[in-house]
């Protein structure tokens, strides 16, 4: 038994412990969803699929309700880091808007796996209008960026713009090729170029 605080490492363990445990519950019920649809997964399913006893399970989620939102919001939180990460490699801003603007078309027509009808029944809750504001948060700065070096319109501000590209490219369908997508991302580009 320790006296005081439990040492960093024995946290660290924990938490990484806790940590894996919530991953593969949330792996288990998309799994699941797609074998049984969302209203075939049960609590006691989600506990033998994970391989734990549904005691615990109800320890990290009561119900399969929050299961499910906590797998939404980890698959787009992913996909917000993702379109981060691709805005940082470069410094300038008409490349970055590109490359965004791809990445979303991308990721807006990736459909069929287990997650799809997951997400298509959570995509309204607020934990993903929380996401979809940070992605028309990061695409309307990275057009005001474009703004200020004269290579995007002035007359439509760049928020409505954002809601724009990102509406259009969300359009984008799982059997579009890369070719079409980037047809899709240089066509909405036009769009933005300055007029005059």
């Amino acid at each position: 038994m320790y006296c005081g605080r439990v040492p960093k490492r024995w946290a660290e363990t924990v938490d990484e412990h806790r940590s894996s445990v919530r991953d593969a519950v949330l792996d288990a019920t998309a799994e699941l969803v797609g074998q049984r649809g969302l209203t075939g997964v049960t609590m006691a399913g989600i506990a033998e699929a994970t391989g734990i006893g549904r005691a615990t399970l109800y320890r990290y989620f009561p119900d399969v309700d929050a299961i499910l939102i906590a797998w939404h919001e980890r698959q787009l939180a992913t996909h917000l880091a993702h379109l981060t990460g691709i805005r940082g490699r470069s410094s300038d801003p008409a490349e970055q808007l590109r490359d965004v603007l791809t990445g979303y078309a991308h990721m807006s027509g990736r459909h069929g796996g287990p997650g799809d009808s997951i997400a298509a029944a959570l995509h309204t809750g607020p934990h993903a209008a929380r996401t979809v504001d940070q992605v028309g948060k990061l695409v309307t700065d990275l057009l005001r960026a474009c703004v200020a070096t004269g290579a995007v319109r002035t007359d439509v501000p760049p928020g409505e713009l954002a809601a724009y590209c990102l509406h259009a490219l969300s359009a984008v369908g799982p059997a579009t090729s890369g070719a079409a997508v980037r047809r899709l991302v240089g066509v909405t580009l036009d769009a933005l170029r300055p007029v005059g």
